[in-house]
C-alpha cells in the first residue's frame, strides 16, 4: 500500500513539473532561455518546453515600442544660461539577447546617456538657438542615442524635448521682448492700414475727378453737336426757302413787299436808330396806296 502511494505521489510530482515547464510565448514578447547558466536560445511566439532543473528563463522581453519620460535635467547653454530640460524617448528592443546581456540596467543607462548627450548638444548652442532649434536637437539626439544603444539591442525611434524651462528672470525678459515685438508689429500693421486707406481714398478721388471731367466733356460735346445740328437745319431751311422762291419767279413788287416785311420786323426790335434805304421809302408809298385800296370801297359811277 505504501508503495502504491509513493508511485502516485511521484507521478503527480512529475506531471506537475512537466506542466510547470510548458511555456506559451505571447505575441510581441520573447523569452531568453539559459541552459546551465549560459545563453541557450530566444523563444518566439508559440508553445515551448523547458528542461527542468537544466534550463531557465533568464528574461521576458517586450518587443513593443516603449516610452521613457525622464525628469528634467539641468543644462548650460553656450552663453552660460542654466535651464531645465526634460526629454521623452521612444525606443524598441530589437535583440532580446543583447538587451539581456549587453548592459546591467538598460533604462538607467539610457537615462544617463540621454542627459549627457543633451548637455553636449545644448552646450554648443546659445539660448535663443536652443529655444528655436528643437527639431534639430531632436534629430541629433535620436541619431546619437540610436548609435550608442545599438550594442544593447535597443532601437531609438524618436526623441522629443518635452519642456524647456529657462530661469525666471530670463522668462520675464523674454516676455517683455515678445510684448515689445508684438507692439511693434501692431504699429507697423496700423501704419500700413492707414497708408492703404489714404491710397484708396486718393485713388477714389482721382477716379471721381476723371469721371466728372469725362461727363462734362461729353455734355459739352453733345451741346456743341446740338448747336451744329440746329445751325445746319436753319441753313438748310433758308436754302430750301430761297430755292422755292427762285422756283416761283417772284416779281419786283413782291420782292419789295418782302423787304418791307423784313423792315417791319427790324423796326419791332430794340434798335434806337433805323436807317431806311431810299428804295424802301418809295416802297412805303406803294404799300400805303395798297392799304387804302383795301380799306376804302370803290366809288360808284353816277347813272346817266
Amino acid at each position: 500500500m505504501a508503495a502504491v502511494i509513493f508511485w502516485i505521489v511521484l507521478i503527480i510530482i512529475i506531471v506537475a513539473i512537466v506542466i510547470r515547464n510548458i511555456r506559451v510565448v505571447q505575441q510581441a514578447k520573447a523569452f531568453v532561455v539559459e541552459r546551465l547558466g549560459a545563453y541557450h536560445a530566444t523563444w518566439d511566439v508559440g508553445l515551448h518546453f523547458k528542461i527542468p532543473f537544466i534550463e531557465r528563463i533568464a528574461k521576458v522581453v517586450s518587443l513593443k515600442e516603449q516610452v521613457a519620460d525622464f525628469p528634467p535635467q539641468p543644462v548650460i547653454t553656450k552663453d552660460n544660461v542654466t535651464m531645465q530640460i526634460d526629454t521623452v524617448i521612444y525606443f524598441q528592443i530589437t535583440d532580446p539577447k543583447l538587451y539581456t546581456y549587453g548592459v546591467e540596467n538598460p533604462m538607467l543607462a539610457i537615462e544617463n546617456l540621454t542627459a549627457t548627450t543633451l548637455r553636449n548638444l545644448i552646450g554648443e548652442l546659445e539660448l535663443d538657438e536652443s529655444l528655436t532649434s528643437r527639431d534639430t536637437i531632436n534629430a541629433k539626439m535620436q541619431q546619437l542615442l540610436d548609435e550608442a544603444t545599438d550594442p544593447w539591442g535597443i532601437k531609438v525611434n524618436r526623441v522629443e524635448l518635452k519642456n524647456i524651462m529657462p530661469p525666471a528672470d530670463i522668462q520675464n525678459a523674454m516676455e517683455k521682448q515678445m510684448k515689445a515685438e508684438r507692439e511693434r508689429r501692431e504699429a507697423i500693421l496700423r501704419a500700413e492700414g492707414e497708408k492703404r486707406a489714404a491710397i484708396l481714398e486718393a485713388e477714389g478721388e482721382k477716379e471721381s475727378a476723371i469721371l466728372r471731367a469725362d461727363a462734362k466733356k461729353q455734355a459739352e460735346i453733345l451741346e456743341a453737336e446740338g448747336k451744329a445740328q440746329a445751325i445746319l437745319a436753319l441753313n438748310e431751311a433758308t436754302a430750301e426757302g430761297i430755292k422755292l422762291l427762285n422756283q416761283a419767279s417772284p416779281t419786283d413788287p413782291i420782292i419789295q413787299l418782302k423787304a418791307l416785311d423784313a423792315f417791319a420786323s427790324a423796326a419791332n426790335g430794340r434798335a434806337t436808330k433805323i436807317i431806311i434805304p431810299s428804295d424802301i421809302q418809295g416802297l412805303a408809298g406803294l404799300a400805303t396806296s395798297l392799304k387804302e385800296m383795301m380799306i376804302d370801297p370803290p366809288k360808284e359811277e353816277p347813272k346817266k
